[in-house]
């Protein structure tokens, strides 16, 4: 998986240093399982451990903060439903999260330095806003307002997320606020397995067979409408262990 890092990195990185705004960003999208969030912590570690003189600063933002609040869902009409199908498109705060990328589009491209489109990475200015995104607190399940800081130095913002790429009301606008596309391919009954494994891991299920059920009821359902209504990319990684990739 190292080469597909490296390239993947390479890909990016590229196409920053020669953008012609300060802020480069990126949509990494793929169905709960694929390794997309993997891929998206594992390009942030590298871009950032990159010599200092040509370093562009990168902080990663996972959509998993915009999910609705456990308050939220209990104001639901099919409230039963919404917790069992939480991840699902329409457990997210659509509305909210597109908001955020408005305004991360708008950040982006406030210029902070000439040198911004050279490999010399721009200097910090202080009078320049933070901008701030929810995480999500896995162990309280749910949103943490201003839990990640997008400081002025950064050069490069990752989102990272299953729906990045989802070709539907709202979410379909993402693909059209960012710089580059890259969409994480799996096995749908590997990304199956992989979930339930996790689930098992993580203490949520039991057995492997509950953990299954437990996939069957939500994520899988959501990998199938990721794979059917995806918008293009402009690097298709592919996540079952051949690891292949392709430009598109």
């Amino acid at each position: 998986m190292d080469a597909v890092y490296a390239q993947v990195v390479e890909s990016i990185y590229s196409r920053a240093i020669i953008h012609d705004k300060p802020r480069f960003l990126v949509a990494i999208a793929g169905a709960p399982g694929s390794g997309k969030t993997t891929l998206a912590n594992a390009l942030t570690e590298r871009l950032n451990a990159m010599p200092a003189s040509i370093r562009r600063h990168t902080v990663c933002v996972p959509m998993d903060g915009f999910h609705l609040s456990r308050a939220e869902l209990d104001q639901l009409p099919n409230r039963k439903e919404a917790y069992v199908r939480r991840g699902a498109p329409w457990t997210f705060d659509v509305s909210g999260f597109i908001m955020f990328v408005q305004r991360l589009r708008k950040w982006a491209e406030k210029d902070t330095s000439p040198f911004h489109n050279q490999t010399t990475p721009p200097p910090s200015p202080s009078s320049s806003e933070i901008l701030h995104a929810p995480s999500f607190d896995h162990e309280k399940k749910d949103p943490v307002t201003d839990g990640i800081s997008i400081t002025p130095d950064t050069s490069i913002i990752i989102l990272e997320g299953n729906y990045l790429l989802l070709d539907e009301l709202q979410w379909r606008d993402v693909a059209s606020m960012v710089d580059y596309r890259v969409f994480v391919e799996a096995d749908l009954q590997v990304a199956r397995e992989r979930v339930a494994k996790r689930h098992v891991l993580a203490g949520i299920e039991p057995t492997l067979d509950d953990g299954f059920r437990r996939v069957d009821q939500n994520d899988f359902l959501n990998a199938q409408t990721i794979s059917e209504r995806r918008l293009p990319a402009d690097l298709v990684i592919n996540g079952t262990p051949e690891h292949q990739s392709k430009d598109n």
